[in-house]
């Protein structure tokens, strides 16, 4: 009896604190944890494409199930998840941004410019510009789990080829932070951002494109199941990581390149390092590790954009439009008793 009563005590504590939310507090709660959540799920094949990408004549040669033995042997089942403390460090602020962004500027859009057609388009501009403001915002932190991911730390006496020397092995995220920046400045934090920039206007807004037009051919009745919003999840993320995945690659090299200067310290711009690698490494090269991105991708943009939709409902947070009527009347009424007044 005690203990039931207690629940409840917690479940009208937890009401209080869900309805004092403002709403960009809840949009950043439901992305943070539904970035965090795909990004744990996924980090294993996120740390094997990552060494493909960079680590090409080691790792690419021996295929997706011998790179998994190579790491499971030198690093063990933790090297799976080398960085990822990084990346979820990184993911967590990155969605809560991305996401809340989104739905801050698709309300700004409709807003300021009543007559946009409330369809795909607004989302693609919307999640565009969102994406953008959440990488400028999180760089360096995705930088930190590249480079953490990219060494390859054997055992004390191993001598395996490839490792990364003394001077470049990272003990952690602050121990990372802070060795760049002392190589770099800040500029060496934001070291590859502007491939990030070009790649992820687009990706980010051709996944709320591709999401929300394909939830809007589903019928209404089933639009709350949970395998619905999977499925238009996982081809979201397909498509729109396909057009962009050669922008990914050279983000990549780029935030790895002060590590190998020795043999690659031509590397220098976004174009540059694209006709480098194409050039050099082959058109290819481009898309190296894309095979495991399908595969990281599709669970990946499933989840986040499953778990936030579920966030959003626990956390009560009123429908798009909802939104945008209840903006309009909160300004009506301000305008209303300035007048008034």
């Amino acid at each position: 009896m005690a203990k039931k009563r207690e629940q409840r005590e917690v479940g009208t504590i937890m009401d209080g604190v869900i309805e004092a939310m403002p709403q960009y507090a809840k949009e950043l709660v439901a992305g943070g944890v539904a970035g965090g959540i795909a990004k744990t799920v996924v980090a294993p094949l996120e740390r094997v494409k990552i060494l493909f990408q960079t680590r090409r004549a080691e790792y690419q040669s021996i295929g997706l199930f011998g790179s998994i033995k190579k790491i499971t042997k030198t690093e063990g089942f933790l090297g799976f998840y080398r960085g990822n403390g990084a990346s979820v460090a990184r993911i967590v602020p990155y969605a809560a941004l991305h996401y809340m962004a989104y739905e801050q500027y698709r309300r700004w859009i409709i807003l300021s410019f009543p007559n946009f057609d409330r369809g795909p388009v607004l989302d693609l501009l919307a999640g565009s510009f969102a994406g953008g403001t959440a990488v400028i915002f999180t760089y360096p932190l995705d930088l930190v789990r590249t480079k953490l991911a990219f060494q390859v730390v054997g055992p004390s006496k191993s001598s395996i080829h490839g490792l990364v020397s003394p001077e470049h092995v990272y003990k952690g995220i602050s121990d990372c932070f802070s060795k760049t920046f002392k190589e770099a400045g800040l500029r060496g934090l934001y070291r590859g951002v502007a491939p990030s920039l070009y790649g992820i206007f687009p990706y980010a807004g051709l996944k709320f494109y591709f999401y929300e037009e394909m939830k809007r051919h589903v019928p209404e009745e089933h639009k709350k199941n949970i395998m619905v919003k999977l499925v238009c999840g996982s081809v979201a993320g397909l498509l729109g990581q396909t057009f962009t995945y050669p922008l990914d690659v050279v983000r990549r090299q780029m935030q790895v390149q002060r590590v190998l200067a020795s043999t690659n310290a031509e590397m220098m711009g976004t174009f540059e390092t694209l006709a480098l690698i194409a050039r050099k490494q082959g058109i290819k090269q481009l898309f190296s590790g894309l095979s495991i991105n399908y595969l990281k991708v599709v669970p990946s943009v499933a989840i986040g954009f499953t778990v936030y939709d579920v966030m959003k409902t626990y956390l009560r947070v009123p429908s798009r439009d909802e939104a945008v009527v209840e903006v309009v009347t909160n300004k009506r009424n301000i305008q209303s008793s300035s007048l008034n007044t």
